[in-house]
């Protein structure tokens, strides 16, 4: 006889093949209400109200799980060799202990992902992931490289910790020496007996920290832990929070640049040392782009409209004369600014600051002025202010 029984569905589930962070559960226990897929995984992007997520991210801090920022290690005697040959950014001085923003190219300049990289000693390097494969990329590279170097994805899960009280919070839960740490550099800690690796970096341009943790099994331990710390100040569960990316020019991988991007369309000039002994992957390929120059830039617009109900979810148009020269890649309201805001690829033509075009937004045509990036706090004194911590 077969006794009836009740199973409970899963609320979440588009199969096994999609993978869930160590920290699921306890962002849906928080109020995740919903999920978008990032480098094969969930990530919560939404806990309600995309206004009071931003406004608790700028007055006292939100926790994000992250998870799907996975992580490349590259480990072995080759593991700075190879890892310069990634990227054009020069690593020659990159310290143990330090974090750095990084562009990792194709033969023809293309960018194929814009990670963290991360050096924790002589010969172990994290590439903390946008979304895409880098995994399959770095492996498939090592293996006619010639160089003596194991590509592989570790036990790491990340979390967020951003908003101006993260540094208290990150104060309770390890004492006063966390805020000695400088931005973009990082330390292998214990918390609660959990081991983590915490540095001075996120995405929102706020004053953040990520915290790697590296013992899945711990993730609803660690969740609940930092939470129960910034509960006095004012800490709730969130998610990256696209009004205050947009605000601060910071790209958003597969949006506003892709494969068929190079580093000068974006004025990622800085990312760029073509003149470093070390050869890397599009060295050839960025000096002709160099030399020759670009023919469309990356711009900020304003658009002169009423309120925008949500980000873009299309690229739209941007038109001049009826002709149209390039599109939005990243858009929406900012209520601090109290504008539209966006970023966008044009004709480089009209890319001068305070040229107007037309933006077709849905199927209304709108007035667009070219403006300076970033929309706010352009020398990141947020992020990187000192005063905001202790």
């Amino acid at each position: 006889m077969l006794l009836s029984q009740t199973i409970t569905p899963n609320r979440f589930g588009f199969g096994t093949q999609i993978r869930k962070s160590p920290f699921f559960d306890a962002t849906v226990r928080w109020g995740a209400q919903n999920f978008s897929v990032y480098n094969h995984m969930y990530i919560p992007r939404d806990f309600g109200d995309p206004e009071q997520n931003f406004r608790n991210l700028v007055n006292t801090a939100i926790l994000c799980d992250v998870g799907v920022e996975r992580q490349v290690e590259i480990t072995g005697p080759d593991a700075a060799r190879f890892t310069q040959m990634l990227t054009p950014r020069d690593l020659s001085k990159m310290a143990v202990g330090q974090c750095k923003y990084v562009l990792i190219t194709n033969a023809e300049g293309g960018i194929l992902n814009d990670p963290i990289v991360l050096r924790l000693n002589e010969d172990r390097f994290w590439l903390s992931l946008a979304d895409s494969d880098i995994l399959l990329w770095a492996q498939g590279l090592a293996v006619n490289s010639g160089m003596d170097v194991t590509i592989r994805e570790p036990d790491v899960s990340p979390l967020q910790l951003q908003g101006p009280n993260s540094g208290r919070i990150m104060q309770a839960l390890l004492g006063d020496e966390i805020l000695d740490l400088r931005y973009f550099w990082l330390r292998e800690l214990e918390l609660n007996g959990i081991p983590v690796v915490v540095s001075r970096t996120g995405w929102s341009s706020e004053l953040g920290y990520e915290i790697y943790l590296q013992d899945s099994t711990r993730g609803d331990e660690l969740w609940e832990t930092i939470m129960a710390a910034g509960q006095y100040h004012g800490l709730q569960p969130g998610h990256t929070s696209t009004i205050r990316r947009i605000e601060a020019g910071m790209l958003s991988y597969h949006a506003d640049m892709n494969a068929q991007t190079n580093p000068f369309e974006l004025g990622l000039d800085r990312l760029v040392n073509l003149d470093i002994d070390a050869d890397f992957i599009g060295k050839e390929a960025l000096k002709r782009i160099k030399e020759t120059g670009v023919t469309r830039q990356q711009i900020g617009l304003v658009l002169e409209t009423t309120p925008l109900p949500g980000p873009n979810t299309v690229f739209w148009p941007i038109l001049k004369d009826a002709a149209r020269i390039g599109y939005v890649t990243s858009a929406v309201y900012s209520p601090r600014l109290e504008k539209n805001i966006a970023l966008a690829m044009v004709d480089a033509t009209y890319a001068g600051i305070g040229n107007d075009v037309q933006v077709m937004v849905d199927n209304l045509m709108v007035r667009g002025d070219v403006v300076e990036r970033p929309f706010f706090d352009p020398k990141k004194a947020l992020a990187t202010g000192a005063s905001q911590l202790g």
